[in-house]
């Protein structure tokens, strides 16, 4: 079993403009050895499929640019006639938009606005965010996500490094304060970094996604749920996502840490220690680390890819999710000529069954010695 798998975006991208570039993206996924693709269908407030919940909620049920058009339906049909898995990537989560004062969501539902300290609208790295601890918000986003879940063909579902999240530095609103109160007689910490109040809020997340999960497999067990936090513990101490309890837990079926590093050597390290943290090390065959291809001005080399790959192989991790499609077309498809010698045996994507069982049949030990033979000829190698 082996992921291989990548994000598609709507920025720095035109895939999703017409079911003909979706066509001839999945067509070139499947000729590369790709078997899972993950479609954005949530981002700046709106989503890439005709949504009825966006609709009775907002008023709008659909991107403009997509009027007319299902890009979500589009892609499925294409993917499912090469064999491609489709797992809706649900990219916003709870943030509401970017550099946009809280966009047309915070604009009708000012309610929903997380709050810093100061009382302002929470903003982290130009990104406002939705109180992810509100019951209200929660069940917009689990009406979004659970309605891809009953009407499209999928193979699963998945959140990010917004999903579920919540900067350390929101949860001063009215609401949420009150929350605390009533369990601690006494207000939230003006430090927001207080370990109390930071597991507090994660806690609260994490009791999200276990509803989450199980409101998802209620409406089919085979269904995966992905998550693709940052590095933990950096995800837990800066967005609340205590990734490590969601894996001890059972709460997520698939897990693609963002192992955002520019050169191997740095991925190396990140790999190196996930793989022998207590919380990690046992949920290593659930493990797909992110891999960053693309951003900005930044690409890739072949030789830092195709090391990686091999690396997660030796260390006992089942494939890697690339970030993000365009970095595979540029220079005249420069990085995926090579991938395919690493891609070059096509490997059908798992259901949750077969995964699970292939998970069952993965004894810890002996991951661990073959990761161990594997590991001292590439430290030769590198």
């Amino acid at each position: 079993m082996e992921i291989r798998g990548v994000w598609m975006t709507t920025t720095d991208s035109q895939v999703f403009r017409s079911k003909e570039r979706i066509n001839e993206a999945v067509a070139f996924l499947s000729e590369t050895g790709f078997n899972v693709v993950f479609p954005v269908v949530w981002t700046k407030g709106l989503t890439l499929y005709p949504s009825r919940v966006l609709r009775e909620t907002f008023g709008m049920e659909i991107d403009p640019l997509y009027q007319g058009r299902d890009p979500l339906a589009e892609l499925i049909e294409a993917a499912n006639s090469c064999g491609i898995a489709v797992i809706p990537w649900f990219e916003y989560g709870f943030a509401s938009s970017y550099q946009s004062n809280g966009g047309m969501l915070l604009q009708k539902k000012p309610e929903w606005a997380a709050k810093d300290l100061s009382g302002n609208l929470l903003n982290k790295n130009g990104f406002e965010w939705m109180n992810a601890l509100h019951p209200e918000v929660q069940d917009f986003l689990s009406k979004l996500i659970l309605e891809v879940v009953q009407n499209y063909p999928i193979a699963g579902i998945q959140g990010d490094d917004r999903l579920p999240a919540f900067p350390r530095e929101g949860g001063y609103d009215e609401f949420t304060r009150n929350l605390y109160r009533q369990s601690f007689q006494c207000d939230p910490p003006s430090n927001c970094q207080d370990s109390h109040w930071l597991q507090w809020r994660a806690d609260l997340l994490t009791e999200f996604l276990s509803q989450l999960y199980q409101q998802v497999k209620g409406i089919n067990p085979n269904l995966l749920v992905s998550l693709s936090p940052n590095i933990y513990p950096w995800c837990l101490n800066e967005y609340l996502q205590d990734s490590q309890t969601w894996l001890n837990r059972g709460l997520t079926d698939l897990m693609h840490p963002q192992i955002y590093r520019r050169d191997f050597q740095s991925y190396q390290r990140v790999v190196n220690q996930m793989v022998k943290s207590p919380g990690f090390s046992e949920q290593l065959p659930r493990i797909s680390p992110g891999i960053l291809i693309k951003l900005g001005k930044y690409r890739i080399s072949p030789e830092y890819l195709l090391s990686a790959i091999d690396y997660n192989r030796a260390c006992g991790l089942p494939g890697q999710v690339l970030f993000f499609y365009e970095g595979l077309r540029e220079d005249n498809n420069a990085l995926a000529k090579p991938l395919r010698s690493r891609y070059s045996s096509p490997v059908p994507f798992p259901t949750a069954l077969e995964l699970n069982q292939w998970v069952a049949n993965q004894p810890h030990s002996q991951t661990n010695r073959q990761g161990s033979r594997w590991l001292d000829w590439l430290k030769s190698r590198f």
